[in-house]
């Protein structure tokens, strides 16, 4: 059913369009009622009741079509390519009868690839009226704007109706469909349905992939970005959706968008690919090749849409085909050197990959247009973008980890994850400073793994070492989270307590590690538990009291004392406490 607006000038508004697309999803536009009264008859395919002549000057009228010869127009006999070049394609077209109380309408698939239709029809007096479409012309000008070119019969035809077909530089595979009212609409609610959830999924995974980007700070991100962003060009254009909504007054880029597209999403695929496999840092000449047919990809629609010949074709198609096989390879050629996520981008390509046969044979003219020719690719490609971005979050996630592992060495310990010691000494001194400026207390406490040197000697190293991470741990759930653990020593840890503290919160912090120690640990031998012996100090508020240095030789000095007496495990010392002098 046609619908109408009011105010002419304001049909097309980008306000009205995103209305008409929601109608459109949601069968807005169609009468309810009439609906259920007529049921939608199926789709009927009358190429092969055409016949074809083929017009080498492209300037024959109607006229001049009707006079030739009946020899002269041969029968489709099934689907047919023509390369027309400067040629026109003559169908005469003898319809089937039909219900004359519906209206009928003749579709020619794959708008992206008829530059020119033009159909003749009689009426029941005899006149012929003609209806226009193709992407020569804008969408809005068509006799009825669709994805593809739609005509509309007469109920009263007479005799047979006449299509006139213009395309170059690509070869015309004509296919016509006779489409019912109803079943025309139930097509396009349908068509729009999957390619406006596809292009919303597009743009959702495109501003993931954009978030991921500035997340990680990775270019794999930023040319994945660019092929998704041409992937949806692409798929606007070559599906006719882009014509409808889009540029529909623009007739220009509505020729040129299929193949523009085509190339810069093939461009920017590779570049994906030499970002994601890190080409670069394997092969330089390999790298310089990568690069020169990303580039050749992103200039080369400049020659294309000035030349528009069968040659520029030609290179497109190539240029695609090769860029399929240079992407794979690429991706199994990375992996075999060790990018292992390169073997998985492989396996992620593959539905497009896949998919790409069909629309490339239906471009050489070897399958006619169709609903698989069209849409097979934004099938594909609706399962390969999601893969690609998780095998891209993959691969960031561990490049990342693996970057913060690198950057943690620097500021801990290997073996057990906490503190180094110039970290410790720059809090240490901060806590002072704290606590003379607010007059509080903070602690300072040195632990010593008493029998540590013990399990080396029955146990081995390598149980000693999971002892000292053991050790590590006890303290860090002992300490809050403001607090500071630090191995200062092979079997020694400092722990900085931040204040305030009462007078007898040290004491107890020690009770508490000392009894921590004692508990069994499963990975450890059984029987074998954490002794802990350890000094601690508070830092007043009151006065000013040795740099962080002598605060630490302090309490090595009394562990080192204390091992004269091994029933003594904790010891507080008082704030003057002389160091004492090495003899």
């Amino acid at each position: 059913m046609d619908c109408t607006f009011s105010f002419p000038g304001l049909a097309w508004h980008p306000i009205f369009r995103v209305l008409a697309v929601l109608a459109a999803l949601c069968g807005l536009g169609t009468n309810p009622s009439s609906a259920q009264a007529v049921a939608a008859l199926p789709a009927v395919d009358v190429t092969q009741r055409a016949h074809f002549w083929i017009d080498a000057s492209g300037q024959a009228s109607l006229e001049d079509a009707m006079r030739q010869p009946a020899g002269d127009f041969q029968p489709m006999g099934g689907y047919r390519s023509f390369d027309l070049g400067e040629a026109a394609l003559w169908l005469r077209l003898e319809l089937p009868e039909w219900d004359a109380s519906r209206r009928w309408y003749l579709v020619l698939s794959a708008a992206a690839f008829t530059n020119r239709a033009t159909l003749y029809t009689a009426g029941s007096s005899g006149t012929w009226t003609s209806q226009q479409a193709g992407d020569h012309l804008p969408v809005s000008q068509w006799s009825h704007p669709d994805q593809t070119p739609v005509f509309a019969l007469p109920a009263a035809s007479t005799g047979p109706v006449w299509l006139r077909l213009e395309n170059r530089p690509a070869p015309l595979s004509p296919r016509l469909m006779l489409l019912e009212e109803n079943t025309l609409q139930e097509t396009r609610y349908w068509n729009f349905l999957m390619i406006g959830g596809y292009l919303g999924f597009g743009l959702l995974v495109l501003f993931w992939g954009w978030v991921h980007a500035r997340l990680y700070g990775d270019r794999a991100f930023i040319a994945y970005c660019s092929y998704v962003a041409s992937m949806l060009g692409f798929q606007a254009a070559f599906t006719g959706v882009g014509g409808v909504f889009f540029w529909r007054d623009w007739a220009w880029w509505n020729d040129a968008a299929p193949a523009v597209f085509m190339l810069w999403l093939t461009a920017a695929g590779i570049w994906f690919v030499r970002e994601a496999c890190a080409v670069s840092r394997h092969h330089r000449q390999v790298d310089r090749f990568v690069r020169a047919w990303s580039w050749f990809g992103l200039l080369f629609p400049a020659v294309y849409l000035t030349l528009q010949n069968h040659f520029a074709y030609v290179v497109l198609n190539v240029y695609g085909l090769l860029s399929v096989v240079l992407s794979f390879a690429l991706c199994i050629w990375a992996w075999r050197l060790g990018e292992k996520y390169a073997g998985w981008l492989a396996l992620g390509f593959l539905p497009v990959h896949l998919s790409y046969p069909f629309p490339a044979l239906r471009a050489a003219g070897v399958l006619p247009d169709g609903w698989l020719t069209q849409y097979a690719v934004l099938i594909g490609s609706a399962i390969e973008i999601p893969l690609l971005l998780y095998i891209l979050h993959r691969r960031a996630k561990e490049f990342n980890e693996n970057h913060a592992r690198l950057r943690a060495i620097e500021s801990t310990d290997p073996l057990t994850g906490l503190t180094i010691e110039p970290v410790l000494h720059l809090r240490l001194r901060d806590a002072a400073r704290r606590s003379r400026r607010y007059g509080h207390q903070s602690g300072l406490l040195m632990v010593e793994l008493l029998n540590h040197a013990d399990i080396v000697s029955r146990h081995g190293r390598e149980v000693a070492d999971r002892a000292l991470v053991v050790a590590a741990s006890r303290l860090s759930h002992v300490a809050r989270d403001v607090d500071t653990v630090c191995r200062v020593a092979d079997a020694r840890f400092a722990v900085l307590v931040e204040g305030p503290l009462q007078s007898d919160d040290l004491m107890l912090m020690a009770q508490h590690i000392v009894a921590k120690g004692l508990e069994q640990v499963p990975s450890l031998p059984a029987g074998l538990s954490l002794r802990f012996r350890l000094a601690s100090l508070s830092l007043p508020g009151e006065e000013r009291v040795a740099d962080d240095t002598s605060l630490l030789d302090r309490l090595h000095a009394a562990l080192d004392q204390m091992a004269d007496d091994p029933r003594k495990v904790v010891l507080h010392l008082p704030t003057r406490w002389p160091v004492p002098t090495p003899s």
